[in-house]
């Protein structure tokens, strides 16, 4: 796994992922929770269609992507402010909590 920073801030003109200063790629070709963007602070879809996209790119195995989006989204991406970073050190820290209490 490589170091990565992730980001996403949210206003009036609307959301915006990027890791490393890039667009986040939504990742609808593994699996498609919603089309209209990604979105984080509550449970639903928006949310599960980031944690899936940050989870595709930390991993670079789509199938583990997709087994732990729902528990990393529930518990994490749920919880983000409207502007938030998260490096993947940080992801592998919030995995490792996720797990143990899961």
């Amino acid at each position: 796994m490589s170091n990565r920073t992730y980001t996403g801030k949210r206003d009036i003109d609307g959301a915006e992922v990027a890791v490393d200063g890039r667009p986040l790629d939504p990742r609808l070709d593994i699996h498609t929770f919603t089309s209209r963007g990604f979105e984080w602070g509550y449970e639903g879809d928006g949310p599960s269609q980031l944690a899936l996209a940050i989870l595709a790119v930390h991993f670079a195995d789509d199938e583990q992507a997709k087994a732990e989006c729902a528990a990393f989204m529930s518990r994490v991406v749920a919880y983000f402010s409207n502007e938030w970073e998260m490096t993947s050190a940080d992801i592998d820290v919030a995995l490792t909590n996720v797990r143990a209490t899961s």
